[in-house]
């Protein structure tokens, strides 16, 4: 099975094509400057993509983003909206236009499509929210039209907070309350989600690739510190949080979602590390 990545130099898109190598797949990586062997170039900001060699991929798997600043100014808004509408729109109607087109595009989009609801559960036919975040994740599911359109299954990806990266070994502690719930999932655990939803012909439209036991924010904390083997860190007062970051913190990081894999669990996929003590100490390589 041939796949191509977009974002494959990212921290979860380097996840996802290390794993789909070694299951066998031939993975090509779109990459944004002159491409060489196993590489297809575009440049998204100005809206040109190697139209020639998107032809007659299997799977198509889009991860790329923008680095997204600490603050959101009304510039920064701008930015990442358009990055993400420019990315998804160039690729899924170019893919559209294939005489070869791929089985399946799975796109990148995010758990703040959801908002903040207390201990309310959340799943994929939850109401969405509607502050800027909401409307990003919205407009950038709306943009893959296209190539579902087309006949192309297309898979749009609910991230929520994904473990893994040199961030994972701050030992931090509770943040505000902490009685948050975060809604998780470990790195090397998605990128075999995303095989999985590249297999499974029953997995289309909206799909949250969440750990199936979320946890309140202090027990995540606790638990980080326990892997860790530390005691644990401070904790973050909210305030500090909003006035350090603004939006951002209210919207991500003090934001309540109570977020569960209802479509995953149904298609059967079985969770290598459904408990977050053990997808930390996978994801931190240490025993227990």
């Amino acid at each position: 099975m041939k796949v191509l990545i977009a974002g494959a130099s990212g921290m979860i898109g380097s996840a996802v094509g290390l794993y789909l190598e070694s299951q066998g797949y031939e993975v090509v990586r779109l990459v944004r400057r002159a491409a060489v062997a196993g590489e297809v170039s575009w440049d998204p900001d100005n809206g040109t993509i190697d139209v020639g060699a998107l032809e007659g991929f299997d799977g198509v798997v889009h991860l790329a983003s923008m680095r997204w600043p600490a603050r959101w100014t009304s510039v920064a808004k701008k930015q990442i909206y358009a990055n993400r509408i420019r990315t998804n729109s160039l690729l899924s109607q170019t893919l559209a236009g294939c005489k070869r087109k791929p089985q399946a595009l799975i796109c990148a989009s995010g758990m703040g499509i959801y908002p903040a609801s207390g201990d309310q559960v959340l799943t994929e036919d939850s109401p969405v929210g509607t502050n800027f975040l909401a409307h990003l994740q919205c407009d950038g599911e709306a943009a893959t039209t296209p190539a579902s359109a087309a006949g192309i299954r297309v898979v749009n990806l609910r991230i929520p907070g994904v473990l893994g990266g040199a961030g994972l070994k701050r030992n931090m502690g509770r943040i505000g309350s902490g009685q948050q719930w975060t809604s998780w999932v470990g790195r090397d655990e998605l990128a075999s989600i995303v095989e999985y939803m590249l297999v499974t012909d029953t997995l289309v439209g909206p799909v949250n690739p969440v750990s199936p036991n979320p946890v309140r924010n202090a027990e995540f904390a606790a638990t980080l510190s326990h892997a860790l083997g530390r005691k644990p860190g401070l904790p973050v007062p909210a305030l500090l949080l909003r006035l350090m970051l603004g939006e951002m913190a209210e919207a991500l990081i003090l934001a309540s979602r109570r977020i569960v894999p209802t479509k995953l669990l149904a298609a059967g996929y079985p969770f290598r590390f459904p408990e977050l003590e053990d997808a930390l100490r996978h994801e931190l390589g240490v025993s227990a």
